[in-house]
């Protein structure tokens, strides 16, 4: 049994509107609790102390903040060598920088390189799950699920599918991107932590005849995942409908191919319309919010507002590497900006934290697992540092509550603001305190 003394902030439930901040639970002197790499109790530390075991290591990290692992609903792993990349808007940014970067996956020892990297890079920002994209390629999954099962991450991924209006050495074929989607499947789905999503790049890449595939991909195999991008860019959305004249918007291209569900995460949707948002209410399909590289590429404002009191799910994403950060705080700060930005409403410290955390354990079907401190979930939490900058830690100084401390590590926090990464209760990443 272990135990771990910090200021704790969780949210315990799903928010009931764009308003609702109710799920937020705070403890300014807290305790943590894990044994066997689950939390067993979580609350005051004045309460929780004098009931531990006697041999109980205690290790104190007040001054500290402790918040659940957090959840990446959706970053591509093989663009970390592209974020950054000025792109006039995204098909100019895939064709210019994104695709070329992609061939590299072809050779396994780059892939490989790449992966540990991409996992890396994800604990020293304390994320500990997350939807991910490799390439084409197959060895490319495959690298990244054994470099995440080497970790004990919880990562859900699955090779690109993509046969068409890609270059020639990045198109697989319908039937040799299912087979090895069904190997992949047979390796690595539900094995440790892993799961497997199924992962047609987005419409304009695949043919009807690879769509439908997938449709059968994930309807015969119980339990996997599908992940893909919708109404991310005007001109994605144009061609997209002129590829599928039949359809009577881009969603619809994937309903009428049995893409949506419970288990199905679509990246962006800033441009939806409202039978759309119904349509991915009533399938319970996720929604991943990619605020950076919204506005890195120019695509859009999602109506973040508009979705929480429709009860839509959303979950946030990173969407590195059109997104300019691996860091969900970052990502939580760009959120913010983007409402304020749409007007109207200003989302709180509790709205932004749930996305982060709870939203993307839903999203990979992992609630009863991850998201919050409730006993009985696995312990995998990010230990944030209110002195990490000097900035910061003047700000928290001055705060008046640990809201206003975790908005402040929010608004102006990155990777130095992990102190330290856990998954299932052991140090994951502690990383290099930076001059």
């Amino acid at each position: 049994m272990k135990a771990y003394r910090a200021a704790l902030a969780h949210c315990t439930r799903h928010p009931v509107s764009a308003a609702d901040d109710g799920m937020l639970q705070t403890f300014d002197d807290g305790l943590l609790v894990v044994e066997d790499g689950l939390i067993v109790a979580v609350g005051a530390a004045v309460e929780l102390l004098p009931g531990l075991k006697p041999d109980t290591l205690v290790t104190d990290w007040r001054g500290k903040i402790i918040v659940p692992g957090f959840v990446d609903s959706h970053v591509h792993a093989a663009q970390l060598d592209v974020i950054a990349s000025p792109g006039r808007d995204l098909l100019d940014w895939l064709e210019r920088f994104t695709f070329p970067a992609e061939a590299a996956f072809a050779d396994g020892d780059h892939a490989t390189l790449i992966a540990n990297l991409f996992l890396d890079e994800l604990l020293k920002n304390g994320t500990t799950s997350a939807f991910a994209w490799p390439t084409v390629h197959k060895q490319s999954a495959d690298a990244l699920f054994a470099a995440a099962h080497a970790r004990n991450l919880r990562l859900i991924t699955g090779k690109v599918l993509m046969d068409r209006n890609c270059p020639d050495n990045l198109r697989d074929t319908e039937k040799s991107g299912a087979q090895e989607s069904a190997d992949l499947i047979a390796q690595w789905h539900g094995k440790g932590r892993l799961s497997y999503a199924i992962t047609p790049r987005f419409a304009l890449t695949s043919t009807e005849a690879q769509l439908h595939s997938a449709g059968d991909l994930l309807h015969s195999n119980p339990g996997v995942f599908m992940q893909t991008h919708l109404a991310e860019n005007h001109a994605e959305i144009v061609a997209v409908l002129a590829s599928f004249p039949k359809a009577r918007s881009y969603l619809d291209v994937y309903e009428n191919f049995g893409l949506l569900g419970g288990r199905s995460v679509f990246a962006h949707c800033i441009h939806l319309s409202a039978e759309d948002r119904a349509r991915m209410l009533a399938s319970a399909s996720t929604a991943a919010h990619c605020p950076t590289s919204n506005l890195f590429l120019g695509s859009g404002l999602m109506d973040l507002r508009t979705m929480l009191n429709e009860g839509l799910p959303v979950s946030l994403a990173s969407d590195v590497g059109g997104g300019t950060s691996f860091s969900m705080l970052a990502t939580m700060a760009a959120a913010y900006q983007v409402a304020q930005l749409r007007g109207g409403w200003t989302p709180s410290v509790a709205t932004l934290l749930y996305l982060a955390t709870l939203a993307g354990a839903r999203a990979m079907g992992a609630e009863a697992q991850i998201g919050s401190f409730a006993p009985g979930k696995e312990a995998d939490f990010a230990v944030l540092d209110c002195a990490a900058t000097p900035l910061i830690a003047r700000r928290c100084e001055c705060a008046p509550s640990l809201a206003e401390k975790l908005f402040a590590l929010i608004t102006l926090g990155d990777d130095r603001a992990v102190k330290a990464t856990y998954v299932l209760g052991h140090a994951a990443s502690v990383p290099t305190k930076h001059a």
